[in-house]
């Protein structure tokens, strides 16, 4: 059965936590063991704020696909789609249309946390408080990677204020509590569990943070609420739910209050947030993987590039290499390396513990800085040239040329391309004509009599790994030759 991933409120460089100071809310325990959470409520409701996010057109570019939104006809399984709070309905004379979400406020002058989703590219934003004053904010900074948006109230003076607590002390199975605008119910209160911790989404447009994944009910509106713990302290920012029909189901997930705080300082200093770069390109290790390289087990990245002049390639990380830990913590899925990255900052030293050619070693590496605005290159493929085969994997390469190696941003003698795929376990791989094979067994390949001498002795059984190049994407693919062919 098909699932979809919504997106309803809506990613990470750990420097710092910049705390609020405020009193601690207590919770005192029922005759029935349970929490009250009535304390927690009292003291911090003043302090969250509904938002509504007004829009005229006069800001509005022309409409596109959001980072994450489904394409037409795709057939993915798991898909994130972006919504803006709750939309009111819109006014036909002016095209106007509102959406509303909710905040907190971090200090007492006006400072306000949200979604960037729920205020993007919004002409007016207005703030409610529970006392039913409203404020007109500006928009201080967003960081769409984050989903973090500062917001500044004009005329905010002697306002509440939530504490700040630590998101990194968070444990599987605490309460939690949001508050929060459901479909605009301002001022509603759930409560729940925290269900895990450093969970890793896989979206492409928020790889940098691990969310706190909760079963706190999250709705449309909740978006940019906080996440209590049972101190009254805020440790997340309530951000996505997990669904198939738009509405709770029971998993949701809040942005580290840690993270979102470091967030801030940054766009309060210097107006943007910059993250940590090491410089390399990863992909999970899958079971073949695992049994090519020789690994006890699936943990670990495993490197299938390094950019040109990054700080993984001066310290002599390359491509094949299991990046095992990063600054100390193990690395149990590749997916737990980005966050980790991002969230150093630029300039320090970090340990990196690698495996090659089945041994343990330990690298330093001077961390970079992530370019503030990545594009990706074109997919373009190259013609081909002189050819050759492998008959045990089904796979016939040919010669790069100039002008291709130069479109894929390969150096002369880097890779060959396939010109044809005949092998039925190739094929199920998802091998395809045009592909560029990089590397055969952690062996540069750079010509055809190169490709031909590494898989010479492939014998039926044998696990054979590539390195593969599709544009700008690289990526190991394990094939295992077929026996009694």
């Amino acid at each position: 059965m098909s699932r979809s991933i919504l997106r309803i409120l809506a990613c990470c460089a750990l420097v710092s936590v910049a705390a609020v100071t405020g009193v601690q809310a207590q919770t005192t325990p029922t005759a029935a063991g349970l929490p009250d959470f009535t304390g927690i409520v009292q003291k911090n409701a003043p302090a969250v704020v509904h938002v509504e996010a007004k829009y005229t057109g006069k800001n509005q570019q022309p409409q596109k696909m959001m980072p994450g939104q489904d394409m037409p006809g795709d057939p993915q399984a798991e898909i994130f789609r972006r919504f803006f709070g709750m939309p009111m309905m819109p006014s036909p004379e002016e095209q106007k249309h509102t959406s509303l979400g909710s905040g907190f406020i971090i200090s007492s002058d006006g400072y306000i946390l949200t979604n960037n989703h729920v205020v993007a590219g919004a002409d007016e934003v207005t703030v409610r408080l529970q006392d039913r004053r409203t404020f007109t904010a500006k928009v201080v900074g967003t960081d769409p990677k984050y989903d973090i948006a500062l917001l500044k109230l004009n005329d905010g003076d002697s306002l509440p204020t939530v504490s700040i607590g630590d998101s990194r002390s968070l444990k599987p199975g605490q309460w939690v509590l949001a508050i929060g605008s459901p479909f605009g119910f301002d001022y509603t209160v759930t409560q729940g569990i925290v269900s895990a911790v450093g969970r890793n989404l896989g979206s492409s447009d928020q790889p940098y943070t691990s969310f706190i994944q909760t079963d706190v009910p999250i709705n449309r509106g909740n978006s940019g609420g906080p996440l209590f713990n049972l101190q009254g302290q805020v440790v997340g920012i309530n951000s996505q739910i997990y669904s198939s029909t738009g509405g709770y189901q029971g998993v949701a997930f809040s942005i580290p209050i840690d993270v979102a705080m470091n967030a801030v300082q940054q766009i309060k200093t210097k107006g943007y947030v910059s993250r940590g770069m090491l410089g390399v390109e990863v992909q999970p290790v899958s079971d073949d993987m695992a049994k090519a390289f020789k690994l006890g087990s699936v943990t670990g990245a495993a490197v299938v590039s390094v950019t040109a002049g990054s700080g993984a390639e001066k310290a002599g990380i390359q491509a094949g290499d299991i990046i095992l830990s990063y600054d100390g913590q193990v690395l149990m899925q590749a997916s737990d390396l980005p966050p980790l990255v991002s969230m150093t900052k630029p300039g320090t030293r970090v340990p990196v513990q690698i495996l090659r050619d089945g041994k343990k070693q330990t690298i330093e590496v001077a961390i970079g800085e992530m370019p503030r605005d990545q594009h990706a290159v074109d997919n373009s493929q190259g013609n081909a040239a002189a050819q050759s085969g492998a008959n045990a994997l089904g796979l016939t390469v040919q010669t790069l040329d100039s002008d291709t190696r130069q479109q894929l941003g390969l150096q002369p003698g880097q890779g060959v391309a396939i010109s044809n795929v005949s092998g039925e376990v190739a094929a199920q791989a998802g091998l395809q004509q045009g592909d560029v094979i990089l590397m055969v067994n952690q062996q540069k390949i750079g010509s055809v009599a190169a490709f031909r001498d590494a898989t010479r002795d492939v014998k039926a059984g044998s696990t054979v790994l590539l390195l593969v190049r599709r544009g700008n994407q690289s990526s190991f693919v394990a094939l295992t030759v077929p026996t009694g062919k």
